[in-house]
């Protein structure tokens, strides 16, 4: 067969072979009517290739939106293929083509449950406007999906197109609004004879040069005022089998990749930041174990993880030991020697994925300015992740196991580490009526080793606080050199119809540690919880679909305190007009918190009532935004929490779109924890009443010249500030009065001396125990500006400025005089960076 060419016309031969399969039917907002427009596909295949087209019929081509956008934007008309080659129900992969041009590409995994836009094959489409509508042409090469040998193979197949002007949704195959997955109703695409698996091949070497300058400090040999560096290294993608692909990385560069936004956390826990790295994040969802990940709303659902990719290549852990009048300097970020991934999935449905990385060992240089010494800062770290999955009873039963180990070289400075950690898992699924119902479990376990410092130092962690004084079925153990620890989920849910529900417990015992690997929030924890929606999707009078939620959370630990109970309701509602509002409420009638301080006893919160409202206009026009408040406040106590944040877009052409999102809180809490110190032959808990405001306010700048060449802008000026007043210390920490709780420092007690607040608790004219002022201001600008080319499919050109502030500033200067103060008027740190990718592929 001679291949048509592609360039958005269907006027090749080769498409006369096939007939145009139509009927399209809305999917939304309507479902099962006929759609304002019709549009048809055909699809043909080669030995390499597969082919499809579109016809996407309109009475007025003028009125097209031809939004433009970076690869995976989604916006303006567009037409959609998912293609579940393994015919396993679970999987599909997609590919989108906007009407200007934009590609957009995703796996799809767990049924339409997971969307993984971080996939980005090598493919090809070409779409063109004419008196009837728009069409596309679109070719995929075979390397870039995964199928079988088999003779006479289906494939399930689906299409979906969307019309902007309207916000509607029309697909090839029904697919009911309210089905319990995506990929399992697909149609099926027959009369696939004579294909042949594509090894894939894919070598992508890189240069990059950075030029980092800042302002030099005096006497310090390693701020003399500019840096330059020169990198080269190597990703690549080999297909083993057709079903099973290596990728791999050599010295990998991540310099195009945007900074981190600001964030402070005064409650002690970690931040969770996002993947953003093109290595880690792509396929990421097989290597995913989110094992508590519930609809139910939980402080720690969805995020605690025995794999969080984010701690390869991690900054420093140690630190280096300076003397006076000496300078040092360490990595910001852990050498990742290199990497490779060995993953994909069967035709007999087993889901493969083994990660194999090794982190450089880090040292940080420090000088007098005449001699010099080095001291590890972070040891060579061998990192190994292993994830297997088995589809079972015709796709309706899955069965998988995670194992994880991280190795250590330990030195030195860093015998703080554990030496080796080993995590694993076990999980299953079931499901039962047509996919409506589900039952799913899993077990986590883990084991660390170290010597007995670092794992009395684990024991401490805010993760486990095994010295809480009023704890008996914990306790430090300095002897110890091993901990071993248990979790798990259990679940029972509807995943269709108008009624939907989930109910389970989850857990996670004192001594389980995932954080050298995963991510976890705290351990010592059990939580039952219960999810019930009701939700339509028949458009009223006014309003196109709403759904409202209950839910309820309990928490008990180990010790069986029951530490919280929480309700919560909430809900959306998507208008005619396409706007939607949103809302929910929670109360919190019984609390105690075992972390509030840092290794006390638990301590009683007052019961909390939360409360938030959104807003979210139609994102069809030029100028749209969104804007959400909440209010949290405790009852019979001066405390409490209000946010705002809005994020405003305009896009006066197809090509460019500025956004700005604004953010505030203020945050007034009248025990924060401060320190804690001994009086005697008691500790002493030190908290203090804080007032506490947050300002940020992001600008986003795309300009898209074309689909393969844009220029985007991101900068965030950010400021955190907290005053501390009426400091206390607790004498009665389970007191039912909030007031009983704490005992306040009277002002003989307290006398504030270069930062330090000295204590004479007994007024005997002698210091008793001291601690550091709070009060801080942070104040902190982050930047980039990216030129990205892709001049040929696969390869990429970026030009990079960055721009960095982060100090602490003068808390008596207002927000905004804080700002102008520590950004305008000081000297930024610059990076400019020219990185280049040529992408070769078989």
């Amino acid at each position: 067969m001679e291949s048509p060419k592609i360039d958005g016309i269907i006027n090749d031969k080769a498409w006369d072979k096939v007939e145009w399969s139509g009927n399209y039917i809305e999917w939304s907002p309507e479902e099962n009517t006929e759609p304002i427009e019709q549009t048809q596909l055909k699809v043909l295949y080669d030995e390499k290739n597969l082919f499809v087209a579109f016809r996407c019929f309109d009475k007025d081509p003028k009125g097209i939106v031809k939004r433009l956008s970076r690869r995976d934007g989604f916006d303006g008309d567009w037409v959609e293929i998912n293609i579940d080659s393994f015919h396993d129900l679970r999987t599909a992969f997609s590919f989108t083509t906007s009407v200007s041009g934009v590609k957009g590409d995703e796996f799809i995994s767990n049924d339409g449950a997971t969307w993984d836009n971080t996939w980005n094959p090598i493919w090809y489409t070409k779409t063109n406007i004419d008196e009837a509508g728009w069409t596309a042409e679109v070719r995929i090469p075979l390397s870039q999906l995964r199928f079988s040998k088999d003779e006479g193979q289906v494939w399930g197949i689906q299409s979906t197109r969307r019309y902007f002007r309207d916000e509607e949704r029309s697909v090839w195959q029904r697919s009911p609004i309210n089905a319990p997955g995506w990929v399992s109703s697909f149609g099926e695409l027959h009369g696939l004879s004579e294909l042949k698996p594509q090894k894939q091949l894919e070598i992508q070497p890189y240069v990059v040069s950075s030029l980092t300058r800042y302002e030099s400090e005096d006497g310090n040999p390693f701020r003399d005022g500019s840096d330059f560096k020169l990198n080269a290294g190597l990703d690549g993608k080999i297909g083993v089998t057709n079903d099973l692909t290596v990728d791999f990385t050599i010295n990998p560069d991540f310099g195009q990749v945007e900074a981190d936004p600001s964030a402070i956390a005064l409650d002690g826990f970690q931040i969770f930041f996002p993947e953003q790295r093109p290595f880690f994040i792509e396929n990421k969802n097989i290597y995913d174990y989110s094992f508590s990940s519930t609809k139910a709303f939980l402080p720690t659902g969805g995020i605690d993880n025995l794999f969080y990719s984010r701690r390869v290549g991690r900054s420093p852990q140690g630190f280096a030991p300076t003397n006076a009048e000496e300078f040092s300097t360490q990595p910001s970020i852990s050498t990742i020697l290199g990497a490779a991934k060995f993953s994909g999935k069967t035709r007999d449905g087993w889901s493969i994925g083994v990660l194999e990385s090794v982190t450089s060992e880090e040292v940080a240089d420090i000088s007098d300015g005449t001699n010099e010494r080095n001291v590890v800062v972070e040891p060579l770290t061998n990192y190994f992740v292993s994830r297997v999955q088995k589809d079972f009873n015709n796709n309706n039963t899955f069965v998988g196991g995670i194992f994880t180990g991280v190795n250590r070289n330990l030195s030195e400075n860093v015998d703080f580490l554990h030496k080796s950690v080993y995590t694993g898992g076990l999980d299953i699924t079931h499901q039962w009526k047509s996919r409506a119902y589900y039952l799913k479990g899993n077990l986590v376990f883990s084991t660390i080793n170290g010597n007995q410092d670092a794992i009395a130092r684990t024991q401490q962690s805010i993760t486990h606080l095994f010295q809480r004084e009023d704890a008996d079925h914990v306790a430090v153990d300095t002897s110890r050199t091993n901990l071993t620890g248990t979790g798990g989920t259990f679940m029972l849910g509807k995943a269709s119809g108008n009624w939907r529900f989930e109910t389970g417990g989850t857990w996670r015992s004192p001594e389980l540690e995932l954080n050298d690997i995963g991510f976890q929030l705290v351990a010592d924890d059990i939580k039952h919880f219960t999810w019930v929606q009701y939700r339509t999707t028949k458009p009223k009078e006014e309003v196109r679909s709403y759904a409202i939620n209950y839910t309820h959370v309990g928490t008990y630990d180990f010790q069986g305190n029951f530490n919280d109970l929480t309700f919560r309701v909430n809900g959306w509602v998507n208008l005619n007009n396409n706007w939607w509002i949103n809302g929910g409420t929670i109360i919190s009638p019984h609390r105690y918190s075992n972390a509030a301080l840092r290794g006390g006893p638990r301590l009683r919160r007052q019961p909390w009532f939360d409360y938030q409202v959104g807003l979210i206009s139609d994102s069809r026009k030029k100028m749209r935004f969104n804007m959400n408040f909440r209010d949290l406040y405790d009852i019979n106590a001066d405390n409490n929490y209000r946010e705002i944040n809005a994020t405003l877009t305009y896009q006066p052409t197809n090509a460019l779109q500025v956004s700005l999102a604004p953010f505030y809180s203020k945050n007034s809490k009248q025990l924060q924890y401060v320190s804690t110190t001994d009086f005697g032959n008691a500790s002493r808990y030190i908290n203090g009443t804080i007032s506490q405001q947050t300002l940020r306010f992001p600008l986003r700048i795309d300009y898209t010249i074309t689909p393969n060449l844009s220029l985007q802008y991101w900068g965030q000026p950010f400021i955190s500030k907290g005053v501390y007043k009426d400091f206390k210390y607790i004498t009665d920490a389970k007191a039912e009065k909030f007031e009983d709780r704490f005992s306040t420092f009277t002002t003989p007690q307290l006398n504030l001396t270069e930062g330090t607040f000295n204590v004479d608790e007994d007024l005997d004219g002698n210091m008793d125990y001291s601690f550091l002022d709070p009060d801080f201001s942070f104040v902190q600008w982050r930047s980039n500006m990216v030129l990205r080319w892709e001049y040929i499919p696969g390869s990429e050109l970026y030009l990079v400025w960055s721009q960095d502030i982060a100090q602490f500033g003068d808390v008596n200067d207002g927000l905004f005089e804080g700002l102008n103060n520590n950004i305008l008027n000081k000297k930024p740190e610059n990076i400019f960076l020219i990185k280049a990718t040529y992408r070769f592929a078989k």
